[in-house]
């Protein structure tokens, strides 16, 4: 979260969209589409992964195939850099030192 708390800060994300990530689904800082994209974001990191059918319908409705794969790709690389920085005890670099941080809480499901 620390870097791309930064990144998106650079992006324009404001700390109330970074605080209401928690409950994107219920939050009115998100549109449709972002919802749905950090659904599949969700479905994607689970383990095992699986995205149910509906979903990447919706997605395929919204988004031509260079885009879907695009998102795909982003989401299953920053999947990989977590997972990747976890097993190594990586440890924040101090990106996003005293500006609001969402914090992880296990499964939004």
């Amino acid at each position: 979260m620390d870097i791309g708390s930064a990144v998106g800060r650079d992006h324009g994300l404001t700390s109330d969209r970074m605080l209401e990530l928690r409950r994107y689904r219920d939050s009115e800082l998100y549109t449709e589409t972002e919802r749905l994209c950090l659904e599949y974001a969700d479905h994607m990191t689970d383990t095992p992964a699986e995205v149910p059918e509906r979903l990447f319908a919706r997605l395929r409705e919204l988004f031509d195939e260079e885009k879907l794969v695009e998102l795909t790709s982003t989401i299953a690389w920053e999947n990989y850099r977590a997972r990747f920085n976890h097993a190594f005890g990586c440890e924040s670099e101090g990106y996003s030192e005293a500006v609001v941080r969402p914090v992880a809480v296990g499964a939004s499901r």
